[in-house]
């Protein structure tokens, strides 16, 4: 049974800073493209970084240069450290783990809330 796992979530000020981790299971971790995205209310789910399996990274323009994705392939974990925030970063962030081939895997966790207010 395939599991992900988030956590780190939660109440942070604008200009501060989290770290939200995917525990996953089930899955040869280290084969999957691991990725972090996030849905804010009323708008769709949307892209927020990626990390192939050796460690290329994708990001959304809005999160360039405040927000870091890493993996750790021994733990079978993925990492969001997210600097900077903004108020538009609330939202509920998602982790996703797909295998590389179209129709061979695509996970998501249960996600967890992301809220930047003063």
């Amino acid at each position: 049974q395939v599991q992900l796992v988030e956590s780190g979530g939660g109440l942070v000020q604008p200009g501060g800073s989290l770290r939200l981790s995917c525990a996953t299971s089930g899955i040869i971790f280290s084969n999957y493209v691991m990725g972090w995205y996030r849905q804010a209310p009323r708008k769709e789910r949307a892209l927020g970084a990626t990390v192939t399996n050796v460690g290329s990274t994708n990001y959304a323009a809005s999160v360039k240069g405040r927000f870091t994705i890493s993996r750790d392939n021994a733990k079978n974990t993925v990492y969001l450290q997210m600097n900077s925030l903004k108020p538009e970063d609330t939202a509920v962030y998602y982790c996703n783990a797909r295998f590389p081939v179209v129709g061979y895997g695509n996970y998501w966790g249960q996600g967890t809330q992301v809220t930047v207010s003063s």
